[in-house]
């Protein structure tokens, strides 16, 4: 129960890693909100791990302050903020992806984290504690061609990561980032741009331990970087990619 008595808030844990994630949060003891873009399955998730749901466009600061409030309504404190919410461009060359398709990109990986930040990051200095888990990607560190915007706003995640790491930590703010590689959720085929066995072959040939990140592997680090077990551990971008960045 290494969350026992925490609040969170996992945002896109409808579904994918998000999911995995609330559910280990709920085992470790954890209240969750699980905040989604699909209300339905954000209820079904919540109904599951026995959390609160709400429908949140994390790219919207209105949904974004909504689900803040709804939070400190519900529990008074918000201990944990993960932002898992995110979207790819399709596999295409960097001058060719749209503008909408890149302002879409950056905005709910980008900005989100802006937005969660200026509505959370309040309560949790005048807690004088807390902890907000990124997830990037390897994306971020190890990009790959035609994923040029998306790389570019997982590099940017990292960033954020560390420089909200050291300007929050004398307020006893935690702030760390994972890294997964491509796992299966429904993203999987848009990093791929086509879900073949013969696709999948070759990008599994690249990971040393030979297989996709799972919900439960990102679930397992999340809750490790997001408990008092790792209460010296800020900054980091935590690679949970089977090797890949190797």
């Amino acid at each position: 129960m290494r969350l026992e008595g925490k609040t969170a808030i996992v945002t896109g844990a409808a579904s994918g890693f998000g999911a995995g994630i609330a559910r280990i949060f709920a085992r470790e003891g954890a209240s969750v909100m699980v905040a989604d873009l699909n209300e339905a399955a954000a209820s079904a998730i919540a109904d599951e791990i026995g959390g609160a749901a709400i429908r949140t466009d994390v790219s919207k600061g209105a949904d974004v302050a909504a689900m803040a409030q709804a939070a400190m309504d519900r529990w008074g404190r918000i201990d944990i903020v993960v932002n898992n919410a995110g979207i790819t461009h399709l596999p295409t060359p960097l001058e060719e992806v749209s503008e909408e398709e890149f302002d879409r990109v950056l905005a709910v990986n980008a900005k989100s984290v802006y937005l969660t930040a200026r509505e959370i990051v309040p309560h949790m200095k005048a807690a004088r504690a807390g902890a907000i888990l990124n997830i990037a990607s390897t994306a971020g560190l190890s990009p790959r061609p035609n994923l040029n915007w998306y790389n570019a706003s997982k590099g940017w995640m990292i960033t954020a990561t560390k420089t909200m790491a050291v300007e929050l930590a004398p307020f006893g703010i935690r702030v760390n980032a994972l890294c997964p590689v491509a796992g299966e959720t429904p993203l999987l085929a848009s990093f791929m741009g086509e879900d073949t066995p013969e696709i999948r072959a070759k990008f599994l040939a690249t990971i040393p331990l030979g297989r996709f990140s799972q919900p439960e592997d990102m679930g397992e680090a999340a809750a490790f970087l997001c408990s008092d077990a790792a209460s010296m551990i800020t900054g980091v971008a935590l690679e949970v990619d089977g090797g890949r960045c190797i």
